[in-house]
């Protein structure tokens, strides 16, 4: 009975799947779906279609001191390109738009934040000489964000920066180090820097449409739970294949193993808390050095199942 109800189950998943294939083709005319490394039945349509959360290109910036309506606790995504001026993404505005294709100077970047996997990863989009300008496909994978390019509307995972479907399968984006942090932090260090000035779209910029998200369950997640009995939301910074538990690096302020040194500080709200953003608990801020160099390690403060289904053979690092 068990073997039966197995071969259906497989069978369902399998017909699904291949009804899914032919009606993304209607949207998805240029995607080369021949080309896949992954299994289409682990992908699924999130809400929004393609592009129903609209991306930003070229966002205006304005300068630190023009900024007016952000709460010292708001967090924000901030990119340090050598030779140019800081620059600050607010997650009230990456919210609603998951992507800020931007560049500065000579280096064109997006910014990405996954809100149903707290991932917010930056991007260099220079592809074997192509500056790719993504886009949200309003699909999930182990309900993370799939991106495209507007080029060959080949499908990238968010979460790790590789192609999984189309014409660019396999290559992989170069993530460039960003951590997120309060305003208050951000304005602090950079008085002359820059942030992204509100768009002028009709959102409710500054609200949490995932209001209590990050004290329930995982949406559209169909994977395994994190080892160690560690909750699927609880953040987790997350480098290469390496967790440490948020948790651990709050409790012991710095911690410094595997060639990083990892840092807490207290003052920046959790935006998947309540329904205003700035009011949302304090869940701190990291940033990690290199020990050898000091410079800025590429990471993610991410929650734990995101890492898990993406890295699941991942070391956690638990303790010292």
């Amino acid at each position: 009975m068990l073997r039966v109800l197995a071969i259906f189950f497989s069978v369902s998943f399998a017909t699904t799947a291949l009804a899914d294939v032919e009606f993304w083709k209607l949207a998805w005319t240029q995607t080369d779906f021949s080309k896949s490394s992954v299994d289409f039945s682990e992908i699924s349509d999130g809400g929004p279609g393609k592009d129903g959360i609209p991306a930003i290109t070229s966002p205006k910036m304005i300068a630190v001191a023009q900024e007016q309506g952000l709460s010292d606790k708001e967090p924000v995504m901030s990119v340090e390109i050598a030779g140019q001026k800081p620059r600050a993404y607010p997650v009230r505005y990456l919210m609603w738009h998951e992507i800020v294709n931007d560049e500065a100077g000579d280096t064109p970047f997006t910014v990405t934040f996954c809100p149903l996997c707290n991932s917010g990863i930056v991007f260099d989009r220079r592809l074997d000489g192509t500056v790719h300008e993504l886009g949200v496909s309003g699909l999930l994978r182990n309900s993370d964000m799939v991106m495209y390019d507007q080029a060959t509307e080949s499908w990238w995972q968010q979460f790790t920066g590789e192609a999984i479907v189309g014409d660019l399968l396999g290559k992989k984006l170069t993530k460039i180090p960003s951590w997120t942090e309060s305003w208050a932090a951000y304005k602090k260090r950079n008085p002359d820097g820059l942030v992204q000035a509100e768009p002028n779209s009709p959102r409710s910029y500054g609200s949490n449409p995932y209001a209590g998200y990050d004290t329930g369950r995982p949406f559209l997640y169909r994977g395994e739970n994190p080892p160690h009995g560690i909750n699927p939301l609880a953040r987790v910074v997350a480098i290469e294949n390496r967790a440490w538990p948020l948790a651990r690096i709050r409790e012991a302020g710095s911690v410094s193993e595997a060639g990083v040194e990892i840092t807490w500080s207290s003052g920046t709200a959790s935006a998947l808390d309540t329904r205003e953003i700035a009011k949302g608990r304090d869940v701190g801020a990291v940033r990690v050095k290199d020990l050898a160099t000091g410079k800025d390690v590429v990471h993610d403060v991410s929650f734990a199942f995101s890492f898990h289904a993406f890295h699941p053979t991942g070391e956690w690092m638990i303790s010292p």
